[in-house]
């Protein structure tokens, strides 16, 4: 690793820090009780430890698995097979995970658009699959002889009808560009404010309001394919109340975790990667520190650039 830009706040793990942060993380030998994994980090292949977690533990399980695409993960490559085969493979473990989920759970699994026909299939043979949102993550390279893919999947699914949504707690804050007045002058369905106009609108399954993390984000880290914080934020404020228990079985640089520690939930991961396992590890200790999500402020999403000029980064609402 070559000397960073001044300005570039990727966090670093230092080999010499390694083995304390590792330290801090558990491996699993024997079944446990939801207790004994409570905010906890699993270092471990998920496939030797899916069978001894608790049943009925998770409220909502956030799914971040290798897409089927060539791509080298730590020390692990994940080399891209036929749709049969990615299909199977997230069967093997995919299969094993309702005995964990409450009945009133909520999943969510991350995927693109080549192994969406695999994702289905599987999803619905254990879930109910309610939506596919797509959300827009402005890089990729571009393409010479065909559309530029820069789109990712999540779906969302339940266990049952009996799930739990708040609609309030996602809402997307947007400028209004033309301001629309009713016959008495007041304004309708917006807001207007000192720094601008404003509406308060639904969120839908397009989502085109999230920074992919970069060198100069202060969440960011060298991991590959790592999610913005607040796009799990969105997740886990949707789909899951204060003190549930979020469940992430590839919890790569640790996002998942962090979100549902500064939101006030309880997490549990697993991650086979050591160099991810510690930055997961380091990430929650800022978490405490800095309870901030870009884009969060005041108990609202902002649409992109278009929250006022107070600071890139601003404290949570006391609310939430």
């Amino acid at each position: 690793m070559g000397t960073r830009a001044k300005r570039n706040r990727t966090l670093i793990i230092h080999p010499e820090e390694k083995e304390e942060l590792l330290g801090q993380t558990i491996s699993l030998q024997a079944p446990c009780s939801p207790a004994q994994i409570e905010n906890q980090l699993i270092y471990q292949d998920l496939l030797t430890c899916i069978d001894y977690l608790p049943d009925r533990f998770i409220d909502l399980a956030i799914l971040d698995p290798p897409y089927n695409l060539r791509k080298q993960f730590g020390t692990q490559r994940f080399a891209k097979t036929s749709p049969t085969a990615y299909q199977a493979w997230l069967e093997s473990w995919l299969g094993k995970l309702p005995r964990c989920l409450k009945d009133t759970a909520s999943l969510y699994l991350c995927g693109d658009w080549r192994s969406s026909t695999s994702i289905q299939l599987v999803l619905e043979k254990y879930f109910t699959v309610r939506n596919r949102i797509t959300w827009e993550r402005e890089k990729g390279r571009g393409a010479k002889a065909n559309w530029k893919n820069c789109a990712e999947d999540i779906w969302f699914c339940t266990v049952s009808p009996r799930y739990f949504f708040d609609l309030q707690a996602v809402k997307v804050k947007r400028k209004v560009v033309a301001p629309y007045r009713q016959g008495n002058g007041a304004a309708k369905d917006w807001q207007p404010s000192g720094n601008g106009n404003y509406r308060l609108t639904c969120p839908s399954n397009i989502w085109t309001d999230l920074s992919v993390p970069f060198w100069s984000m202060v969440e960011n880290t060298d991991h590959p394919t790592q999610k913005p914080e607040k796009l799990m934020a969105k997740l886990i404020l949707a789909s899951s109340k204060p003190g549930a228990m979020v469940f992430d079985p590839f919890f790569g640089s640790g996002t998942s975790c962090v979100v549902a520690k500064k939101l006030g939930r309880r997490f549990c991961g697993v991650e086979r990667e050591a160099d991810y396992c510690c930055m997961a590890v380091k990430r929650l200790a800022l978490a405490q520190e800095a309870p901030t999500i870009q884009g969060y402020q005041d108990g609202y999403f902002w649409d992109r650039n278009s929250r006022p000029a107070k600071g890139s980064w601003t404290q949570l609402d006391s609310n939430q």
